[in-house]
Order: C-alpha cells, then structure tokens, then sequence
C-alpha cells in the first residue's frame, strides 16, 4: 500500500468521511475545480462537504503527493550510487513523512569533508567496521591499533588512530534512524525552552518578561514562541533548549548493547561524541524548527479566523456617511460618500488652534452633516482619532443632529491610497482623499472594500512578520476567496479586486470582465460572460454561480442555482406549479408556501436530479438573494467620547472586539487605547479558546475590572460577578 492509499484511509478516518468521498474530492481538485465551486455545486458527488473539510483533504494529499516525490528522488539518487538494497527501498517506500525519509536518505547524502572521511582516507575504515562487528577486544584491539600507527603521515601515534576510529564510529551512530528517534523522543519529552536577555538596551525593555523565562517545549503556547524568535532575531534575547542528555546517552547505549560489546570503552566515546557533536546540536535546532512550525501555523490560523471574521461584517447598506481621516499636521480629509460609495464631496478641518477657529471647524463639519444629510460618521482610528472623535461628537451635541459616528479600522489604508488599484478608481484625486474614501466604504460594505488591500495588512493578526510569508499569503487569499464566494458577487458593480476573487478567476481575468463592461454596458445575462475575451467555457462553469445580476433579463441570474441547473429549476417549477412569472417579480408567500411542501428527495426521482441539487434550488428560491452577513449583529456607534479619567472599576460598557489572540480579546470601548478581556474573563466556564466566545467586529459588553491609569492599560471582563456584579 503506498502513501496515497494510506493518507486517503488516515484523512477518511481523521474527518469521520468514507475514503469514496475522499477520492471524489481528489479527483474534483484534480480537474481544476476550485474549493468553492465543489463545495456549493458538487454536494452529490461529495456528500455535502463543507469547505473546510476538502480543504484538508487537497493539504493531506498535497503532502502525501510530496512524500512519494521525494521518496522517488532519493531511491533513483541511492540507487545510482550503487547502495540500494531491498530492506532499504521497503524503508523509503513506507516512509510517511519527509523528515523520515531524510533519516534514511542521510547516510548517502551528499555533504561537505567531515572528519569521519578524513579517517576514512587514512585506511581506517576495515578497523572502525571490526570494532563496530564486535570482532576485536582487549588485547586484539591493542593490537589493531598499534597496526595503524605509521601506515598514513597523519597517523603518528596510538591516540590517533583510535581518534580516527571513534570519528567513524560516530558518524555511523549519527546516521542511525534509530538513534535519532531516541534523541528526539527524549529531547522533546524532558526538553524546556530557555531565554535570557542579553541586551540592557531600551529596545530589550520588550521584552523583559522572558528574562529567566523557561517552559517545558511540549506546553509553550504558540504565541510566546514567535516572541522569543523575535528577541533572537533582534539580538535581545539568548534562547536555548535545555534537556536530559544523559537520558538520550543511556538509552542509545542500551540500543546498541554496549555493556555486551567486546569494544564497548571505544564505542562508549563514539556515542557520547556522536550525540555531543553530531545529533544533538542537529536535533535542537529541529525541535527549535518545529516549535516555530507549529506556532506559524497557529499564527496563520489565527490571522485567518480573525480576517475572515472582519471581512464578513455586516454591510451598512443604503446610508450616506461622512468619512473622516484623522490628522494633525495636515489637518483632517473629510469626504461624503452616498449610499452607494460614490464622492459627493471633499474637504478639510484642523483639530488644533484658536477656540473661535475650533468653533468654526465644528460649523464647518455640522455643514458637510446638514448639507448632504449624512446619518453616519466614520472615523479612522489612526493618529488624532481621539481628537476627532471630540470635535465630532461636540459637533453632533452643540447642532443637534440626527447622526451618531462610530471609529473604523483604517489599517491598510494609507497602503490602498498609494495603490494601483486606489489610482485607477480614483485618478484624479490625491492619496489622501483616497484613504478617507477607503475608510467610509469599510464601513458601507467592508467586504468589497478591504478585498482591495493585501490581507496582511488589514490590523487584524499578531507576529504576521515572524511566520511563512507565503504560507500565510495562501491561507489569507483562501480566506478571501472563501469569504467572496459565499456571498456572492453583483457582475455589475464589482470591482476587479473584488472580481479577482470569484471562483475560476484571476486578476487578468477580473480586469478583462470590468473592461468589457465598461465597454459594452452592464451584463444582461450569466450567459453574457462568455462573450469575453479569453473567458471559456471551463472557467464560466466555475465562476457564473457566484456572479449575480439584479436587474436582468433572466431571474435565475440573481439566485445562488447554478446555469447547468436551469433546466431543473424551470422543471421544478411546472412540477410545483409556480409560475415563471411569479418567480420573475419576486416569489409570493403563497408560491414560497406551496414549495415549503414539496418533498426534496421526491421531487429529485422525478425530475431525474440528485437530491443536492433540488435542495439548493429551492433553497435559493425561498430567498434568492440571501447575504450570510445579514444573520450578523451590526455596528456599534457612539454619540459620546469616553476618557479614562471616567472609568471606574465594575462600569458597564459596550464595545467591539478589535482582535482575538491566543490568551484572549481586545475590545475597543471608545477610549484612545484598546481594553484587553483576559481568556479567564470571557465565561464562567472554562475556556479552549477565545474564538469559541467571540470573534473581530462582534459587539460584546463587558464591565471595568482594573486601570493602570500609569501605563495606560484596561482591564477587562464578560462576566459581571468578578466585576462585583
């Protein structure tokens, strides 16, 4: 059984799925479908797999793909060297990881002069394999040894020889599979990682918490892993695994019999130099290397739930706001988008000076308010946000204005202000107006808008520069992807990065669909992709499900049921006697009602479709332009600035979480800096993880359990008794 067989049993197994639907998804993936298309459209073939579920089945493969590559790489490379036998090739071909494979490859590697060659070299190897057989002992060995003493210039003496002896011997118990599974077992088992700090400089002040810091390696959370690769790498910390190395010595004796063996003083060395010198430095920066995998890992996964939580947010649909972009040197940008994110004007008011020039700014704001009657204010939460938040909210107060603001995370948008994307949307205007512009639309419809900057930068992860740059892109993009696909994209008025995204897509592709638009007037129907240039039909199988069209001539066009299924769909509605004209002018209760009836699996024997299918059809007809985002809380805003000075220990407030990380939540409750709700403050409970309490943009309440009025830092609680409620 090769690896492919056995990672289909293990993955089937692991997810609680048959290996028939493991093979399925393979082979989907194999033909080029992408993840949401096989999740949304090929539930028949699947067995209703969610996303993330066929996901790990292509990872899973993916490495078990790798593994038999390289495996056949390695036996080609020992085979060529004339060393392949058959227990060897067995060995390779059962391998199940790389790092197994490495273990065996290792002996036949390619690798610079070590010392063991230089002995070699010197006509030493027939003594080292006699020693190593056991052949020699006492006297014999003496006399062996003495043999060698002249017989190459460098072997002048005893010592020597047996010096050169024992470094074969060595690297014959390093290249040892088995030897190595012992030292890492051991290591991993009684390890502990240690820091000190190294550096009195004010940048090591970071890091203070870790000096004298130590934790057995199988307990470290991730987070403090990535912190002290950070200090490493700053040269702010010294860090170092620590562990039982006499325990790995006795062990790999006991395994190699030596207190039997004929030699055992000579191999006795051997071990203790070849695990001093050869296999434990090798096996601490591997444990090192593993613990940093897996905490990027964790990273990654974390930035991707954050992220995909912030991109779902729900749309404020069908509201004029004002945007503003905090700033003191060059004052604040003011813009005013309309309900649909258009720029219906744009100006600037400064946060310092004179209270008569104050006054006038305020007069200025309540103008721009009154003037285009905006019920929202959006304001950045970068530098002077504070300060803006003030003037707003006195604004607001003192002309008694029907409007409330709330504070948007501006991260990313000075990168989008600066972007090709951001110059071609808006070519006339400056940078700056374009942030202030992306700060507004976050809020009007955060999905479309936050698609326009790299993931990364979105505010949302922790130690995203201490992980796998590309690993982190590919998880991030799939997020994107994902979140995109779900809910679905309006043909007609999406951007090309928003574009970009849909299953089967691509950027050149995304700019090509805006190009004909512009060129050619809105799309009338799905079918009018194919008109595209370079847009074939593989690629409009994969993508028109997800592309809708509101004012079409086709009323399927904005339901989730997929082009192929069109036939179904109007014969399930002569089969359920719903009129097509009905369904075209939006489906009455009593049509929706007559549908509700309709048995799924009955309905799919005689329209001949699989039961998948009908379901989703009448799915998508109930509501046939359902957002998952509506099912979502909405904003939070505020109509008054809160300051620190106010707070007192067991105050209620309401607030946004900001962030989610491994010990917890940070949630912004209107001050300058972020309250923190430690993971032991989330439930009564006990707690796995933040993320099964609450995730990015969710409104929570909490209460005031500590200020550190020097530092500036809140603490927070969810539960009211340990606020003294």
């Amino acid at each position: 059984m090769n690896q492919i067989e056995l990672a289909r049993q293990k993955i089937a197994t692991g997810l609680g799925i048959s290996e028939a639907q493991v093979d399925a998804v393979v082979s989907l993936l194999d033909e080029g479908n992408t993840v949401p298309f096989i999740t949304r459209y090929r539930k028949e073939k699947t067995g209703g797999l969610d996303e993330e579920q066929i996901r790990t089945i292509r990872d899973a493969i993916d490495v078990a793909r790798q593994v038999v590559q390289r495996a056949e790489t390695i036996l080609a490379a020992i085979e060529k060297q004339g060393k392949l036998n058959a227990a060897l090739r067995k060995e390779i071909e059962q391998a199940d990881s790389l790092k197994r494979l490495e273990d065996l490859y290792l002996p036949y590697k390619q690798r610079r002069r070590s010392r063991a060659d230089s002995a070699r070299e010197r006509g030493l190897e027939s003594l080292a394999n006699s020693v190593w057989d056991g052949r020699l002992s006492g006297g014999q060995l003496a006399a062996e040894l003495n043999k060698r003493v002249g017989t190459h210039e460098e072997l002048t003496s005893v010592d020597l020889v047996e010096s050169g002896v024992v470094d074969i011997l060595a690297e014959r118990v390093a290249e040892s599979v088995v030897i190595r599974d012992i030292v890492r077992e051991v290591c991993q088992r009684s390890g502990s990682l240690e820091a000190k700090v190294i550096s009195k400089s004010e940048e090591s002040a970071t890091y203070r918490d870790y000096d004298g810091f130590s934790q057995r390696i199988s307990r470290i959370p991730p987070h403090r892993i990535l912190a002290m690769n950070r200090g490493e790498k700053e040269k702010a910390l010294r860090v170092k695994v620590v562990w039982d190395f006499e325990r790995a010595e006795e062990r790999c004796e006991r395994f190699l019999r030596l207190d039997q063996h004929r030699a055992s003083e000579l191999m006795g060395r051997a071990v203790n130099d070849a695990l001093g010198r050869l296999v434990n430095p090798s096996v601490e920066r591997e444990v090192r290397r593993d613990l940093t995998d897996t905490a990027s890992q964790h990273a990654i996964q974390t930035f991707s739930k954050n992220l995909r939580s912030l991109l779902l947010q729900p749309p404020l649909h069908n509201t004029r706001l004002l945007a503003v972009d905090p700033g003191f040197r060059t004052g604040c940008k003011l813009v005013v988008l309309d309900e649909q994110g258009q720029v219906l004007d744009s100006n600037v008011i400064y946060l310092t000076g004179t209270d008569d020039k104050i006054a006038a700014m305020r007069r200025k704001l309540a103008d721009l308010i009154t003037k285009y009657h905006c019920r929202v204010v959006a304001i950045g939460n970068g530098t002077g946000c504070r300060e803006a938040e003030q003037l707003v909210s006195q604004t607001l107060d003192e002309h008694k204005l029907d409007c409330r603001y709330i504070i948007v995370n501006e991260a990313g948008a000075s990168i989008y202000s600066a972007s090709d994307v951001a110059r071609d949307e808006f070519p006339e205007l400056d940078a700056t107006v374009r942030g202030t512009i992306s700060i507004g639309r976050r809020l009007q419809d955060p999905l479309s808008e936050l698609v326009k900057i790299d993931p990364q930068h979105v505010g949302v992860g922790m130690y995203q520069h201490d992980v796998d740059e590309k690993a982190l892109k590919k998880s991030l993009d799939e997020v994107v992807e994902s979140c995109v696909n779900n809910v679905g994209v309006d043909l007609n008025s999406a951007s090309a990065a928003l574009l970009s995204y849909v299953s089967g897509l691509n950027q050149s592709m995304a700019r090509k669909i805006v190009s004909y638009r512009t060129e050619h007037g809105k799309f009338r129907r799905r079918a009018d992709l194919l008109n595209v240039a370079g847009l074939g039909a593989t690629t409009f199988t994969q993508a028109a499900g997800f592309l809708r069209i509101s004012d079409g001539t086709d009323p399927l066009d904005n339901t989730w049921i997929h082009p192929e299924s069109y036939p179904v769909a109007q014969a399930l509605f002569e089969e359920c006697e719903v009129s097509w004209q009905d369904f075209s002018q939006g489906i009455s209760s009593n049509s929706r009602e007559r549908l509700s009836q309709f048995d799924a699996t009955q309905l799919s024997k005689s329209l001949r479709a699989d039961v998948s299918t009908i379901q989703d059809i009448l799915t998508a007809v109930s509501r046939p332009v359902r957002d998952p985002r509506e099912d979502l809380p909405g904003p939070v805003f505020r109509s008054q600035v809160l300051s620190l000075d106010e707070l007192g220990e067991g105050m209620q407030l309401s607030g946004v979480v900001l962030n989610v990380v491994d010990f917890g939540a940070f949630v912004d409750v209107g001050l300058k800096d972020s309250g923190l709700v430690h993971i032991s403050q989330m439930s009564r409970q006990f707690v796995d993880s933040p993320f099964d309490i609450v995730s990015v943009g969710e409104p929570v309440t909490v209460w005031v359990l500590s200020i550190d009025r020097e530092r500036r830092r809140l603490s927070l609680t969810m539960v009211p008794e340990a606020a003294g409620f």
